[in-house]
């Protein structure tokens, strides 16, 4: 049976475009998303980046829904130590009510950002600490059972927003699996420890209010397209972009050869970085299927997290309808 699938959108700012663009291409990701049978799309909080528009996550959540009918739309995740629970109970409780049935809240606790921008988002190095209490105090707010004495958040949606923790150590899994919620794995960035805190949180699990058994969500890129010799073409593109954006930290100005690129990311130094994108389906809509649900097997994940990452919005369109169809959504 195919795991459920989510998309992963970054909202990226292509060379030559606009925030507005990047809005616009959202909206057409979640309707292709929407059509082809995803379960919902995340987007993520990211600061100070000039190649992400995702910053103002409940923001950009709240107009994609709008321009949408069905699909779940999340954060994935909201990096809570930036922000007050009550400020973000307030954000999530007004998109429920706008669109009720809708909307799924992903909880962080790294800054997304660098150490300036971290300050200048009024954080210090103490703040993660406070994770697990902030998500208490959060889902409080949500339930209507606050644990700050005379302080509700308003609105408050009739429903429960469903939260997710998200992670990429053991740390989020044995959150997750303390609180008895599900359990996001960034793996398609951060693969090394996948396995491991799968296995810890699906073994101290304890059933909530919310969540019965253990649900376990990992993230795969994916590069679909009519022929594989496309797909591995849009891949190449794709990771030589990412590789000089972390290279030269989003800086415009900054350019490297393609040559410069490969030789890099073949170099010992550049391993580690190479190594990130491990867990990458590329290939037609048949062989990106089957290598899905080999990875959701070998994890036991009953959802994956798609980040489609083609260069071009209708690669990107393309990959997410061929992966949609193939799996049989």
């Amino acid at each position: 049976m195919a795991p459920a699938l989510s998309l992963l959108d970054l909202a990226p700012i292509s060379a030559g475009q606009t925030a507005r663009d990047s809005f616009a291409a959202s909206v057409e990701l979640a309707r292709a998303a929407e059509r082809s049978g995803y379960r919902r799309v995340w987007y993520a909080e990211h600061h100070n980046m000039p190649t992400i528009a995702s910053s103002a996550t409940s923001v950009v959540i709240g107009y994609v829904a709008a321009h949408t009918e069905t699909i779940r739309l999340g954060a994935g995740g909201i990096m809570l130590p930036n922000h007050s629970p009550l400020v973000i109970a307030e954000q999530f409780g007004t998109l429920a009510t706008l669109y009720p049935g809708r909307i799924d809240l992903g909880l962080g606790r790294a800054p997304g950002s660098d150490q300036n921008t971290m300050l200048a988002l009024r954080r210090d190095n103490a703040s993660a600490d406070s994770f697990p209490e902030d998500v208490l105090e959060l889902q409080g707010y949500l339930t209507g059972h606050s644990r700050v004495p005379g302080v509700q958040a308003v609105p408050r949606a009739g429903e429960v927003v469903p939260l997710y923790i998200l992670g990429s150590s053991l740390f989020g899994a044995n959150l997750a699996a303390q609180l008895g919620l599900p359990y996001a794995f960034a793996s398609h960035f951060a693969p090394d420890a996948l396995h491991t805190a799968v296995a810890v949180y699906r073994e101290k699990f304890r059933p909530s209010a919310q969540l019965a058994e253990p649900y376990v969500i990992a993230g795969m890129n994916v590069f679909a397209a009519d022929d594989r010799a496309a797909a591995e073409q849009q891949k190449t593109v794709a990771y030589r972009a990412r590789t000089r954006s972390m290279l030269t930290r989003g800086a415009r100005g900054a350019n490297f050869t393609d040559a410069e690129i490969d030789a890099f990311l073949a170099s010992p130094n550049g391993a580690s970085l190479a190594a990130m994108t491990r867990y990458t389906a590329t290939g037609t809509a048949d062989e990106v299927a089957d290598q899905l649900r080999a990875f959701a097997t070998s994890v036991g994940a009953d959802e994956l997290i798609l980040a489609h990452h083609a260069a071009e919005l209708a690669d990107r369109v393309h990959s997410i309808e061929l992966t949609g169809k193939a799996l049989g959504l």
